[in-house]
């Protein structure tokens, strides 16, 4: 019986499917996938910081030429907080920052291109400890500082545009989806509903595709090859639709504590962050060794 349940499990770990994902976690696992993603976490957290000012700028001046609404702000603080003296040296907070939002926002974009160039960096050099045959990081002969900075800039530039495209390409999609249901008259239809379901899910699947796609053909030193590149970039965009849903499942749970209130969201969006680095070293190191798989099966 034991040697039964031996064979049947040797058998099922020998599938091709099976030892394909066997060998890219231990390439993962060997070239400090679990720490280079730790790491991309942590910068892309630090991204945000400059995000944050950018939005704070366009706020404030949102605010400048909409005076009615900073007036309800400075209302709705002294309605809310019971200390005058603390409602007072928040209204001031409010306006010193809003009368330099020139200044912050300025900074804020030079600090969002440096640290997102930096970002950049930081998940191509992870990517190509996945990829490359070699375990040295950086044995190969480095370019310059400018061509390797304008090379990580035109990937980020490419990522964004992807990025928008894919965001613009699902938003008219589900839009003209929404437009047919109103026009025929549809709401109602549950079988409909399953329809709306699948047509938007397979949306965001060709949006998740297109951005992996992107980074798997321009981050690696070497383009994969094609079939093992389409099945990497289809693998990532599932798992990467798995992590948005067990988002959305996860952050509901986080009202039942108070203390999960106040620093859930900077946990979930820290794990968001993991999650995918994670994903994406893990899907590099799939088709590393599909590359391997062709490679070995073509000299054989």
């Amino acid at each position: 019986m034991l040697q039964t349940i031996k064979k049947g499990i040797n058998l099922f770990l020998a599938l091709p499917v099976i030892s394909h994902h066997i060998k890219a976690y231990q390439r993962f696992d060997e070239r400090m996938g679990m720490q280079l993603s730790a790491g991309i976490s942590f910068f892309s957290f630090l991204s945000l910081i400059p995000v944050l000012m950018i939005s704070f700028a366009a706020l404030g001046s949102f605010l400048i030429s909409n005076p009615e609404y900073l007036d309800q702000i400075k209302d709705k603080i002294v309605t809310n907080i019971g200390d005058p003296n603390l409602a007072n040296t928040l209204k001031n907070i409010i306006d010193t920052a809003i009368n330099q939002r020139t200044s912050v926002g300025l900074t804020g974009l030079a600090i969002a291109f440096y640290s997102s160039i930096g970002w950049m960096t930081n998940l191509r050099k992870a990517i190509r400890f996945q990829t490359r045959e070699s375990l040295v990081l950086c044995q190969e002969t480095s370019p310059s500082l400018l061509k390797q900075y304008l090379g990580d800039f035109i990937s980020l530039v490419g990522l964004v545009f992807a990025t928008i495209a894919t965001i613009l390409i699902s938003s008219f999609a589900i839009s003209k989806q929404l437009w047919l249901v109103d026009f025929f008259g549809l709401q109602n239809s549950i079988f409909l509903q399953y329809i709306l379901r699948f047509f938007t899910l397979s949306i965001s699947l060709i949006a998740n595709y297109a951005v992996f796609l992107w980074v798997f053909i321009s981050l690696p030193d070497k383009r994969p090859k094609r079939k093992a590149l389409f099945r990497g970039a289809l693998l990532a965009a599932i798992g990467f639709e798995i992590i948005k849903y067990g988002m959305t499942k996860f952050l509901p749970l986080l009202s039942a504590s108070p203390s999960a209130v106040v620093f859930g969201s900077v946990l979930t969006l820290m794990m968001f962050f993991y999650l995918f680095a994670i994903l994406t070293l893990y899907s590099s190191a799939w088709i590393a060794t599909s590359n391997n798989n062709e490679s070995n099966d073509k000299e054989k």
